[in-house]
């Protein structure tokens, strides 16, 4: 990706930025010339992100748990402390765990509302009050195309998936007419941490070779391959883009064709 100052003076917060899809948002908004900050509960992660970075522009990072307000205001009021207000958040932290419905206790079900609808929520109220002040922002949730349709095995991880496609819409009509738009962007099976851990967890369970738990995973992709972290960060960058500014409520599935 080419060099931009298409963001120059914007400060972007993204949520579990400490590697994967989260890390390579990082760097396609500093490409633009955005500041950075990254966020997570990783501090080792999100220190080596931020130093391997840091060549690229002006980028911090801070501890949070998105699924504590309090925790979020401490790590947006530390952020504006560094860079000013915030004018872009990327909602990317996230959890997936796997049961059949009947083996899902209450305990899973709330920690997978609370990390990935849940945090979406504390984050986008923390933020937003930047973006009403100065009649901009870009939000983009960075959902999943368990958003978008069902998959066996995970109902708790897609109820709450589906729930925040149902914020995306519900905030981007609220704020069509205050100059921020409201955006999701739908991954499939990408090359990342939690997809590995699936992987490895088929393979504990089943026996089966790694390579064939690989195959299960990319068999409803049409390209059969996984995306990869920076094909869904493009996608991110584009929606933060001037020129995007009609994009707004949209789950855009960057999936290979998975979704139609």
């Amino acid at each position: 990706m080419l060099h931009s100052e298409a963001l120059a003076g914007k400060h972007a917060f993204v949520t579990g930025g400490g590697r994967g899809i989260g890390a390579s948002v990082a760097r396609a908004l500093l490409l633009h010339g955005a500041r950075v900050t990254v966020s997570g509960r990783n501090a080792d992660a999100l220190e080596r992100t931020a130093a391997e970075l840091a060549g690229l522009g002006e980028i911090g990072h801070v501890i949070v748990d998105v699924g504590s307000a309090s925790s979020v205001a401490g790590a947006f009021g530390n952020a504006r402390s560094r860079f000013g207000a915030v004018d872009m958040l990327v909602n990317n932290a996230g959890q997936a765990q796997s049961a059949p419905f009947a083996a899902t206790d209450e305990a899973l079900w709330q920690q997978m509302l609370a990390v990935n609808l849940t945090g979406a929520f504390h984050c986008t109220q923390a933020a937003l009050p930047d973006m009403l002040a100065s009649g901009w922002g870009r939000i983009v949730n960075v959902v999943s195309t368990a958003g978008l349709t069902g998959y066996k095995y995970v109902s708790a991880y897609c109820a709450a998936k589906h729930g925040v496609i149902g914020l995306t819409r519900s905030l981007a009509l609220e704020l069509a007419t205050k100059g921020i738009t409201v955006n999701a962007v739908c991954p499939g099976y990408t090359e990342t941490d939690i997809v590995r851990e699936a992987i490895a967890n088929i393979v504990a369970k089943t026996g089966r070779s790694e390579a064939a738990a690989l195959a299960d995973l990319t068999a409803g992709n049409p390209q059969k391959r996984l995306v990869q972290p920076e094909e869904v960060a493009n996608a991110v960058a584009w929606l933060c883009l001037p020129g995007s500014d009609a994009m707004n409520g949209q789950a855009l599935a960057v999936a290979g064709g998975e979704i139609l």
